[in-house]
């Protein structure tokens, strides 16, 4: 999921879907056929956006470590275009097809493609907005990002808005830098800190969660630089997405 520029006009509440908006809300859901999120019966709706070029070991163990500590499943959504970085090394079909070979057999880690399937900029306030009508007003929806995201969510586009449409948990290690929030997101979220994920279930929106993780060292652009360099890469990533990047020939693992 992309972000970048204007602030939001959001209050902190949810409003209530009138009969109009439930259309709508049905109609955007059938929009969305190969969409896994789950029915907005499940008590939590947790969403991990990114643009994993590639999906590492890295963003795996932030997915399952959230899936555990909030007793949730965690849909994952591929960005298709994100405004604030280059162009990912792999195109969209192909980073789509890593996670989901990267998830399949893990019942608890789910993909949504919407952000593929949506043309223009790529952008989380967006993908948030289209998840609300979905589920409707009530249902409880985190955003799980990393820290070093959540440092940067003063230049996303609409990042204000983000609080009224969506908790926010933040994977965070040793060293992260929370401890010095610039100073707009740090007069946003200071009342809004929690410690007890039952918090997230008791409300639809507007709480920031802290989630400890242990030490990973991944990153996709060491994984890109590795392939390229000719270095040792297929321990940082899945399995499924080893042979899927040696099967393409993706960051120039062909050449090697």
């Amino acid at each position: 999921m992309g972000n970048r520029e204007e602030r939001g006009s959001l209050g902190s509440a949810v409003p209530s879907a009138s009969p109009k908006q439930q259309r709508a809300s049905d109609a955007d859901a059938s929009a969305f056929p190969e969409s896994r999120i789950p029915t907005p019966e499940s008590p939590l709706h947790v969403i991990y956006g990114g643009t994993f070029d590639p999906f590492h070991n890295g963003h795996l163990a932030i997915a399952q470590l959230a899936a555990a500590a909030l007793a949730a499943s965690v849909t994952l959504v591929p960005a298709a275009d994100p405004p604030h970085r280059p162009p990912p090394g792999a195109n969209a079909p192909q980073r789509l097809a890593m996670l989901q070979a990267a998830v399949a057999g893990l019942p608890a880690l789910r993909v949504d493609r919407r952000e593929l399937d949506r043309p223009g900029h790529s952008y989380t306030v967006d993908t948030l907005r289209s998840l609300r009508d979905e589920l409707g007003p009530q249902a409880p929806l985190v955003l799980l990002l990393g820290a070093d995201s959540f440092l940067g969510l003063p230049g996303w586009h609409r990042w204000q808005e983000l609080f009224a449409l969506a908790h926010l948990v933040v994977a965070e290690r040793a060293g992260s830098g929370l401890g010095e929030l610039p100073v707009a997101l740090a007069a946003q979220v200071q009342a809004r800190w929690v410690q007890d994920p039952a918090a997230l279930h008791a409300a639809p929106a507007g709480q920031v969660l802290r989630l400890h993780q242990p030490l990973q060292l991944e990153s996709a652009s060491e994984v890109r630089r590795r392939i390229a360099a000719g270095g040792d890469w297929q321990a940082l990533v899945p399995p499924p997405v080893a042979a899927f990047i040696r099967a393409h020939g993706l960051y120039g693992v062909a050449g090697l």
